[in-house]
């Protein structure tokens, strides 16, 4: 095995070539360090040093030396903004291999840039190289005397400070090519294998999220349909990497749905893969914008085209009627829980070319266009709450209803909306009003059961069809409403 030193940092001069790069020392480090620990568990036999120099993740790092050139294009990322230094550590380079391609290379066209590849000096954690675990159990081995030994989590070093705009830019010559390093990408890949019971490989780049189980069922009836009729996708995954594939008889592939565990999982997701690599997948996150944020902190390092919340809501005006739909084209959070790294005077803007999509979908979903379509479908702000019985402070709570007009109120989509624009993805939120409670009609178990028959099935169609508009116009999708004035280049 051929041993790098620190300083073997090596031009390349396609973006091809740099991922290929990255790839092979990314192996040959997780393969070490595997190598090793399997060893430590057999034998007891400590990693030597030359061993150990290999436990590093890869380093892309990008040099740009000159002033005033602008690209052509109008995109809002693959640009370099002031001369220096530019890295990044990155984890996983052959399954971020596209994404990773389309940053490099408008970025190599555009700009006169330098593009290395070596190691860094950061190490990979031991428990990344892991993969369910089993390989400690009976070894008699701690989880203490194996960070005494190997390089283990180091919290400290897996930050969202690019994110939250608390990096100096002024103080240093070593500007963040990324959002997120290697560490922070495998912290969450990890917790997305946790939360959602199904390998993060399986994650799509168009994302629904909703906080009722119904939706789950009309999503895998639509993905088994979508399989026999549309040869544009492949397979489904579901909770605990259950695979239908394309071809999979009904009676087999229901068999298959029905007999999925999902109860699991906290926020267990489901995924319809497609050959061209823009499936989509559904994520039932619960209740509450704490599962909201979890969810979404870690879903953003696969950097997703899109998420939608589709959920439910209650209507706050008379002249709403249970299933009608919201469009959120502004937020109030007092959800709290964003507020530290995202204080609630800091307004969440609507994306025009989501708000777009789901107009469209919602018209050629129902049928329903212009007046008759605004009988059902209303925009407005959306209030998201932390508390589920709000109702209850409603003395309170009147005069902020009344002062930001809202016309919904829910516990997710503010949240989500926040962590899309403070974490670059695009978001969107259509609700469906299933109670009123300020006007007499709550849940109720039989009104809520007819409500749930007529509703979720179409209103997970306006999500999809929102999304397949949106795959078409993904050059315009990622705004520069989401990046700051300092922002690193990669997207």
């Amino acid at each position: 095995m051929t041993v790098m030193s620190s300083t073997d940092f090596i031009v390349a001069t396609t973006a091809e070539e740099a991922v290929d790069r990255l790839a092979a020392l990314h192996r040959q480090a997780t393969d070490a360090l595997s190598l090793a620990l399997k060893r430590y568990l057999k034998e007891r036999t400590l990693p030597g040093e030359t061993e150990r120099a290999l436990f590093r993740y890869p380093e892309l790092r990008l040099t740009y030396l000159c002033q005033g050139e602008v690209p052509s294009s109008v995109r809002a990322y693959a640009k370099v903004q002031v001369p220096g230094t530019y890295r990044a550590t990155v984890t996983q380079p052959l399954a971020f291999r596209g994404y990773l391609l389309d940053q490099l290379r408008p970025l190599m066209e555009d700009f006169s840039v330098t593009v290395e590849v070596g190691f860094s000096q950061q190490n990979i954690p031991y428990p990344y190289v892991v993969d369910q675990g089993d390989e400690l159990s009976g070894s008699g081995v701690t989880a203490a005397e194996l960070a005494r030994v190997f390089p283990s989590t180091d919290l400290s070093a897996a930050t969202d400070s690019v994110a939250d705009g608390l990096y100096g830019w002024g103080d240093s010559s070593d500007l963040p090519l990324a959002l997120f390093d290697a560490a922070r990408t495998d912290f969450s890949l990890k917790r997305i294998q946790h939360y959602s019971g199904s390998d993060w490989r399986h994650v799509q780049p168009w994302i629904l999220l909703t906080n009722y189980h119904r939706y789950v069922d009309q999503f895998i009836r639509h993905g088994l349909e979508q399989l026999r009729d549309n040869p544009r996708f492949v397979r489904m995954v579901l909770p605990g990497n259950v695979i239908i594939e394309r071809g999979t008889s009904e009676e087999d592939a229901q068999a298959v749905a029905d007999a999925v565990v999902w109860h699991r999982y906290q926020m267990p997701a489901y995924h319809l893969i497609a050959s061209d690599g823009h499936g989509i997948t559904l994520v039932n996150i619960g209740v509450g914008p704490s599962n909201a944020k979890n969810i979404t902190d870690h879903l953003a390092v696969l950097r997703p085209h899109c998420w939608l919340m589709i959920g439910h809501c209650g209507g706050l005006r008379q002249s709403q009627t249970i299933g009608d739909y919201v469009l959120a084209h502004a937020y109030m959070r007092r959800d709290g829980i964003l507020d530290r790294v995202l204080p609630p005077h800091i307004p969440i803007p609507a994306l025009a070319e989501v708000q777009q999509a789901l107009q469209e979908a919602a018209a050629s979903v129902t049928g329903e266009r212009g007046e008759t379509l605004k009988k059902r479908l209303r925009t407005g702000t959306v209030l998201t709450y932390d508390d589920r019985n709000w109702e209850l402070h409603w003395a309170h709570e009147r005069p902020l209803i009344n002062l930001s007009r809202a016309v919904a109120v829910d516990m997710e989509s503010g949240t989500i909306a926040a962590q899309g624009y403070r974490l670059r993805v695009p978001y969107g939120t259509l609700l469906c009003v299933s109670d009123k409670p300020l006007h007499s009609e709550i849940k109720l178990p039989g009104s809520a059961t007819g409500f749930y028959q007529r509703a979720v099935s179409q209103h997970l169609a306006i999500g999809i069809a929102a999304l397949d508009l949106l795959r078409c116009q993904l050059d315009s999708l990622h705004s520069r409403k989401l990046r700051s004035f300092d922002e690193p280049p990669f997207r």
